[in-house]
């Protein structure tokens, strides 16, 4: 190109007598170009280094001072960006290959470029001097990094360890539409951790890894219970026959049927009883329609739907069986007083008293708010006693054991508030 014109004629021929010096000139300024050139590639080099470095504090470190480098690292992209604006406009101001290129151009081209190359040269000697004051958060930052991609790989085998599982469920002929459906919810927290801690933070990531490795640990492990859990529905399934006769048989021996305890009790004490027999097996048919639903999801397999369901029949066959014992033992607890009503009378006495005991021990007058209960109670006793002694061939023996129980429960307040105080 410098050889000659399109004609063939010189460059010297072209310029004059100057053309030597012309020549001179555009070299200088053309080594200054290629100088600006390689201090403009390697801050920009510097520049993506530092950046990197940035981003993967700032992906780690969520702490004051990473902000601050984050901060800091903008102020120098805006710096940078002057002078490589100022690079661009002096490479584009001058045409070094110009033949009309004269020596006062050369000389400006020369001297602008060299400014340039020096704001270039010093823009990147900054940024390397600040790189050098981030290493220690940089130290940090790596740390975390190197922290944070053993959990995140720990997930992975969770996740295969789930899905092999769920396949091995599906094999035995179960639909396992729970597990599938806990572990399709994974799918977005899976594509955050693929697309990785230098987009979405160290900690972040970290703990999405931790519950991804959780959440599909229970779901493995939730597979591999489900063909247990449906044999161990299938048995619970057989047992509530056996234990709905049970408690039909003992309902219908509660009902007071004999005359003789129809003689010596009156109908206040039994009369309530008498529906123990209808209430459980009420309740007994209840628990049978709610058994047939639960065969009903057993067979579809909802597991969970016939669990609760089970759940249900056992506190219906609780609630029955409590009901029908209660009843057995008023019936016990009848005959019992009615043979001897004095050991319940001194039973409640003796209770009585004892408090009392307690009310006045290391004191010449029990306190008012002791003995003011303790009092009530003693009259209460009384009054039950005399309406039994009153109540004739067939007393109230069930209001008696009732008030009894009363004043006992009256008493035994009374002696925990003693006991507290002291």
């Amino acid at each position: 190109m410098w050889g000659g014109s399109a004609g063939g004629v010189g460059v010297g021929e072209g310029r004059g007598g100057g053309g030597g010096r012309v020549e001179e000139l555009r070299a200088e300024a053309q080594a200054a170009k290629d100088a600006a050139a390689d201090a403009f590639y390697e801050m920009d080099t510097a520049q993506r280094d530092l950046r990197i470095t940035v981003e993967t504090i700032t992906a780690a470190d969520d702490s004051r001072q990473a902000a601050l480098a984050a901060s800091d690292f903008a102020g120098f992209g805006r710096r940078i960006d002057h002078v490589s604006q100022e690079y661009i406009a002096a490479v584009d101001a001058h045409d070094l290959d110009s033949g009309a290129l004269d020596a006062g151009t050369a000389s400006r081209a020369r001297e602008e470029l060299l400014r340039v190359r020096d704001e270039l040269v010093r823009a990147r000697r900054e940024l390397e001097r600040f790189g050098r004051g981030l290493e220690p958060l940089a130290a940090r930052a790596a740390s975390q990094l190197a922290r944070g991609a053993p959990t995140v790989e720990r997930a992975r085998p969770a996740l295969r360890e789930a899905t092999g599982a769920l396949d091995a469920a599906r094999a035995a002929g179960l639909s396992a539409d729970g597990p599938a459906a806990a572990l399709a919810a994974l799918g977005p927290g899976l594509r955050l951790l693929n697309e990785g801690a230098g987009r979405h933070g160290v900690k972040p990531t970290i703990r999405r890894a931790e519950d991804v490795r959780r959440r599909a640990e229970a779901v493995a492990a939730e597979a591999r219970r489900l063909p247990e859990t449906a044999a161990g529905i299938g048995r619970r399934l057989a047992s509530p026959r056996t234990r709905a006769e049970a408690i039909t048989t003992r309902a219908g021996n509660v009902e007071p049927g004999p005359s003789e305890l129809r003689r010596r009790f009156s109908a206040a004490c039994w009369q309530d009883l008498q529906r123990v027999p209808e209430q459980a097996a009420e309740s007994v048919r209840q628990a049978q329609e709610v058994l047939s639903r639960a065969r009903r999801a057993r067979e579809e397999q909802r597991f969970a739907e016939a669990t609760a369901l089970l759940q249900e029949v056992h506190a219906l066959f609780g609630r029955t069986e409590e009901a029908v014992s209660a009843a057995g033992e008023r019936l016990r607890r009848l005959e019992e007083v009615a043979v001897a009503p004095r050991r319940e009378i001194d039973r409640t006495r003796f209770v009585l008293r004892d408090a009392q005991r307690l009310a006045m021990t290391g004191r010449t007058f029990p306190e008012p708010r002791h003995a003011g209960p303790l009092d009530a109670a003693a009259e209460r006793l009384e009054r039950a006693v005399t309406a039994l002694e009153n109540g004739g061939r067939n007393p109230d023996y069930w209001a008696f054991l009732t008030e009894t129980e009363a004043v006992r429960s009256m008493v035994a307040a009374v002696v925990e508030e003693i006991r507290a105080g002291r």
